[in-house]
């Protein structure tokens, strides 16, 4: 269905413009008029590259999925019908994949779709959680209730995500200008000073023939050495997609020192605040855990997930398979009994996440002020080794010529 591109004025003589999807352009031109717009232009809309190449049209940001949330919240609170909704949010638009997405979603609704089962339609855009909820906000009648939720949610996790990338940015940006730099030294500077050290036929140190047989092996294998390293990634990418790879690496991620510590508290923070939120909204536990393990993240936290569901499907309690997972922290486990007991188990699963997210901060906080000792020392020891291989022949050069 072809798309039209509109300019016009509104009833007070306002400017106005948009795009309608319609069969033909006399039926475009009447659902604009329908509008209280008097048309002044309309034609179809060009064809869009990035839509044979979505790849680079560029992603769908957490801002803009809060921001369509909040307001689509607003105008159901308002009473607006979801068609006419989903149009005002799809014209003021700006991102061209979302307006893309909201257009097809309208489209549903308007054949007779529920906006859940829309939604699912698209889950690079909307995931499990996000349906679930929408499916239980209009079963339950309080659709616009719901969508605040996930608006706060949405803005949680994206805070979540920031904190780590903000965590491994720093040290991942000084690595790569230390590979960079080490690199540039033993292909264009080390080669000068072994011509010089060559040409004069002293006895070089042990230290200063590792650096020059290094960067001799450097300048005629980098063009190896890097397809090694991109294989090398590539080979980590492959495995790591297979489930035994999968969860081979993410247990080793967890156990890593320091940083594991802080994926386990991200895993803690994430488990409670999206099985939190979907108890909140209605969703039955069982239903709740088996999305909350799909979005885990980690295959190991996701296996222990799945395991305390069948348990929990059995009759048992919440808290007492969770304990025996070893993944989930004696406290974690501990406020979630006495959740269970009182009756609130999404309160205090909001309660855990909101712990486990200053616990986040705290953790990056550390992370951050080891790593930045340890990087300057290696950058210092690199370098220092370097330099100092380099400097000892021209300092026994000089003993020899003041003789």
């Amino acid at each position: 269905m072809p798309i039209y591109l509109w300019t016009g004025k509104d009833r007070s003589g306002k400017k106005q413009k948009g795009e309608i999807e319609a069969d033909n352009l006399p039926l475009a031109r009447q659902m604009v008029v329908k509008k209280g717009v008097t048309i002044q232009n309309i034609k179809v809309k060009p064809k869009d590259l990035l839509e044979f190449l979505p790849a680079i049209g560029g992603g769908i940001k957490d801002k803009d999925k809060v921001i369509f949330v909040r307001q689509f919240a607003t105008m159901i609170d308002a009473g607006l019908p979801l068609v006419q909704c989903l149009d005002i949010l799809q014209d003021q638009q700006e991102n061209d994949n979302f307006k893309r997405v909201i257009r097809q979603i309208q489209k549903s609704v308007e054949e007779g779709s529920t906006l859940s089962d829309a939604i699912k339609n698209h889950p690079k855009v909307f995931d499990n959680l996000f349906h679930n909820l929408v499916a239980a906000g209009e079963v339950g009648g309080i659709l616009d209730v719901i969508l605040n939720r996930l608006a706060q949610y949405i803005e949680k996790m994206a805070n979540l995500k920031r904190k780590v990338k903000g965590a491994l940015t720093y040290p991942a940006i000084v690595v790569s200008i230390a590979v960079i730099v080490v690199a540039v030294i033993l292909i264009f500077v080390i080669p000068v000073f072994t011509k010089l050290f060559t040409d004069a036929g002293v006895k070089l140190p042990v230290m200063t023939v590792i650096v020059m047989n290094l960067s001799d092996f450097v300048k005629h294998y980098i063009h190896w050495i890097i397809i090694g390293f991109g294989l090398l990634m590539y080979g980590f990418h492959r495995v790591r997609k297979t489930p035994k790879g999968r969860h081979l690496f993410d247990k080793m991620f967890l156990r890593a020192p320091v940083f594991g510590i802080l994926l386990r508290k991200i895993a803690v923070a994430r488990f409670t605040r999206t099985l939190g939120t979907m108890l909140s909204s209605g969703v039955p536990i069982l239903d709740g855990l088996e999305v909350v393990a799909a979005t885990a993240g980690n295959a190991v936290v996701e296996q222990a997930i799945r395991n305390a569901r069948l348990a929990i499907s059995e009759g048992r309690s919440v808290a007492e398979p969770l304990a025996e997972t070893n993944v989930f922290p004696t406290m974690v486990t501990q406020m979630i009994a006495v959740g269970e007991a009182t009756g609130a188990l999404d309160t205090m699963l909001g309660k855990i996440a909101d712990f486990y997210d200053e616990e986040v901060d705290t953790a990056v906080g550390s992370l951050t002020s080891l790593l930045e000792p340890l990087l300057i020392l290696f950058l210092g020891v690199t370098i220092g080794f370097l330099l100092v291989a380099m400097y000892m022949p021209i300092f026994q050069l000089a003993d020899v010529v003041s003789r």
